[in-house]
């Protein structure tokens, strides 16, 4: 069994409360270094990349670059994904980590938080970021995500003065007009430095309506463990509702054995879930189109 990624959350702390997430409903925790180390040990037999979140921002640990070094260590690359507002918090030393494949920004968590910050304080060290993958010639990828488009434009405001901000500092043009209209997947604003598109998306959660059955890319593209040690099979999935194991308690070889997981795994391949909250997820919906 291989994965093309597995999610190890340093922390479930993000320090922000954006509107588009859903509500932290477990203790705030940090995994120690010691558990991580022990989790990456195993992880390096089913995966090559470590992404060092679920629903916390990995930025938020003033020591992430002794979790970076054990993801180095084991000869894995690790994926960051942050909402951009603690970067002053880390050096570039750290950021552009060896280790380090991609940087995550959630560029629309600005709008949906109440911050003190203006848009200029928010966006300049993301774009001092970009600028220094460029001049200091790093190989990693910078992906400036906005997951916030709908039907009805609802984030118009904030996005025209974002992608007027991205095009004066990267000499180019990104037409909210277009963007809206042709969607595109990406666009490449400099060498290794995309801007990401997507819509919101509704988090899976028992209280949803059942969506009914389908497959699903958990357990078969990724796996996620959370700070407390629990295995769940998505990486939505950051309250544990779907416990599969304990870490602390249990191998991931035996973990991804027993019963719960083989049995999801099997449903997945038939177009079934088997879990409630994998009826009541709406995401799936994506890996069922005809």
């Amino acid at each position: 069994m291989r994965f093309y990624r597995i999610y190890v959350e340093i922390t479930n702390v993000c320090g922000l409360s954006c509107s588009f997430c859903p509500t932290k409903a477990l203790p705030s925790k940090q995994m120690d270094l010691d558990f991580f180390e022990s989790v990456i040990n195993q992880a390096q037999h089913y995966t090559k990349e470590i992404a060092c979140h679920v629903v916390g921002d990995p930025l938020t640990q003033s020591n992430l670059h002794d979790y970076l070094d054990i993801i180095h260590k084991y000869g894995l690359k690790a994926m960051l994904t942050t909402s951009g507002y603690f970067l002053k918090k880390h050096s570039y030393d750290t950021l552009f980590h060896p280790c380090v494949k991609q940087i995550n920004i959630s560029l629309n968590s600005f709008n949906k938080n109440d911050t003190a910050l203006t848009f200029e304080q928010y966006i300049t060290p993301v774009l001092d970021l970009c600028k220094a993958k460029l001049s200091r010639k790093e190989e990693l990828f910078i992906n400036l995500r906005v997951w916030n488009l709908d039907e009805i434009m609802s984030e118009r405001t904030f996005n025209e003065t974002l992608f007027a901000t991205l095009s004066k500092a990267f000499d180019t043009s990104l037409s909210l007009e277009e963007i809206y209209a042709e969607r595109p997947k990406n666009i490449r604003l400099a060498s290794k430095i995309l801007v990401h598109f997507d819509n919101y998306f509704e988090w899976p959660s028992l209280k949803n309506k059942n969506y009914g059955h389908g497959t699903c890319q958990g357990l078969q593209s990724h796996i996620a463990i959370l700070a407390s040690g629990k295995m769940v099979p998505c990486c939505l999935d950051c309250d544990g509702i779907i416990e599969l194991g304990d870490l602390h308690e249990e191998s991931m070889d035996t973990i991804l054995a027993n019963s719960r997981t083989v049995n999801m795994i099997e449903g997945f391949k038939e177009g079934k879930a088997v879990e409630m909250l994998c009826q009541k997820c709406s995401y799936k919906e994506r890996f069922n189109l005809s």
